[in-house]
């Protein structure tokens, strides 16, 4: 395991006994095991807690009672989960993708969790780059309407401003959006109250 990094990981399943062999082959790959859990209430507090690189949560007894737990982690975690089947179950898989799954293995050996781990990593950062490229561009375009009502300016002239604000002073486009997006709820003239 000398070329993966240790990662801090969640196990959630049912059964104890399969708890338990997930989590050798977890520490065999050379991860660290942070919590094991049995109960969805627990889950949730554990990944808060946590803050766990990547969770995996296996299908257990209950269908239902894996799904609540994979929707517990996505919820309060940002960290992507995999699923562990015994067995191929398409419908179940199906449902597991719409709780936010990214990943899933069928009765998985150690070699196969750690490709599964290393692709679902990959995977993760590409989507939160990708997530966190939506939000700034979401800034970017609301500082645009901002200044396009404050200066009655179109959108082209908007930008043309913001760019070079932003090349004047050194900082990223994103942060001078930021900043006014910010401060506009500070320059917004009080109401009048009408007598």
């Amino acid at each position: 395991m000398t070329d993966h990094r240790l990662l801090r990981i969640l196990i959630a399943n049912e059964r104890k006994d399969r708890l338990e062999r997930i989590a050798e082959i977890v520490t065999g790959l050379g991860h660290e095991v942070i919590s094991r859990e049995l109960e969805v209430a627990d889950v949730a507090a554990a990944t808060e807690r946590e803050h766990p690189d990547l969770a995996f949560v296996g299908l257990g007894i209950s269908g239902e009672h894996a799904l609540d737990m994979i929707s517990e982690i996505v919820r309060e975690a940002s960290c992507p989960v995999i699923a562990l089947l015994e067995s191929d179950d398409p419908v179940w898989v199906n449902e597991a993708a719409k709780r936010g799954i990214f990943a899933y293995i069928v009765d998985g050996r150690a070699e196969e969790m750690q490709s599964t781990i290393d692709i679902t990593l990959r995977r993760y950062t590409e989507y939160s780059n990708l997530e966190g490229a939506f939000a700034r561009r979401a800034v970017i375009e609301r500082a645009k309407g901002i200044m396009m009502a404050r200066q009655s300016i179109d959108e082209k002239r908007a930008f043309e401003l913001m760019r070079s604000q932003s090349q004047r002073s050194g900082q990223k486009l994103f942060d001078i959006a930021k900043a006014v997006v910010d401060s506009h709820l500070l320059l917004v003239p009080p109401e009048r109250s009408t007598p």
